[in-house]
């Protein structure tokens, strides 16, 4: 028998297909709390075939009861992200029809930016790529306006309403302010960024989407993008970084 009968391009297939599998597990695990709870189920799964090798029918009888409770722990444990994930699978992706974000809204941006930093106002901007993120996002507010310094820094005074938020920036336009973001769950994060930096850093998880924070500590501008920070952006850093990432 060839070896073309022993392995055909479907298995090649299947072996693909298990590849992705077993790496979107690993993947979800990471950006969630799971991983720990990996290591604790891997731990004990050890345990359980050291006890199996080592003929303790007790510990093992033990193992085998937890393991059927285990599964339904699992479910319970990770009932927001399986929800999560099965709510994102089960939608068809949308996409923002080719809109895409022209070197004078980023100008305007970096510009906003610019003059929110120096003030220490702060700000959490979300630039839009291909991924539609509307099902990521809670509570927004329409605005439906042309991206200008003026409506960025206007929304973003501590005396309006819509300052308490994100905005969301789709095409040339702000689609949306006031926008409460997925938060990130990484223990990475330094101590000092609070919630708007950690809901930067969730967004850019979840999507393709570029977010911009403006630190009202410090006036820091940080850029989360990718599930990465790129931190202490000057606006000739952010300029660039903005360009890159978003394909002007």
């Amino acid at each position: 028998m060839s070896f073309d009968h022993l392995f055909t391009y479907r298995d090649l297939l299947d072996i693909l297909a298990v590849s992705i599998f077993v790496y979107a597990i690993i993947y979800f695990l990471k950006i969630t709390r799971g991983m720990q709870i990996l290591k604790g189920l891997i731990l004990l799964a050890v345990l359980w075939i050291s006890a199996e090798v080592m003929n303790l029918r007790t510990m093992s009888w033990i193992f085998e009861k937890l393991w059927t409770l285990g599964l339904f722990s699992i479910v319970v444990i990770f009932q927001p992200e399986i929800r999560k994930a099965l709510s994102r699978l089960g939608q068809t992706t949308r996409i923002t029809g080719g809109k895409s974000v022209g070197e004078r809204v980023i100008d305007r941006v970096v510009r906003a930016c610019s003059f929110l930093s120096e003030r220490q106002i702060g700000a959490l901007i979300v630039i839009e790529r291909g991924q539609n993120i509307e099902s990521l996002v809670e509570g927004c507010v329409p605005i439906d306006g042309i991206v200008s310094v003026e409506l960025l820094i206007t929304i973003f005074e501590p005396i309006t309403p819509l300052h308490d938020g994100a905005v969301v920036i789709r095409g040339d336009r702000i689609a949306y302010a006031s926008c409460v973001l997925p938060l990130s769950r990484t223990a990475d994060l330094p101590k000092k960024y609070g919630t708007r930096h950690r809901a930067a850093l969730g967004i850019s998880e979840e999507s393709d989407a570029v977010a911009v924070v403006v630190s009202e500590e410090t006036g820091e501008i940080s850029v989360a993008v990718g599930g990465k920070f790129y931190r202490n952006l000057d606006p000739e850093a952010l300029r660039e970084l903005l360009v890159r990432e978003l394909g002007t």
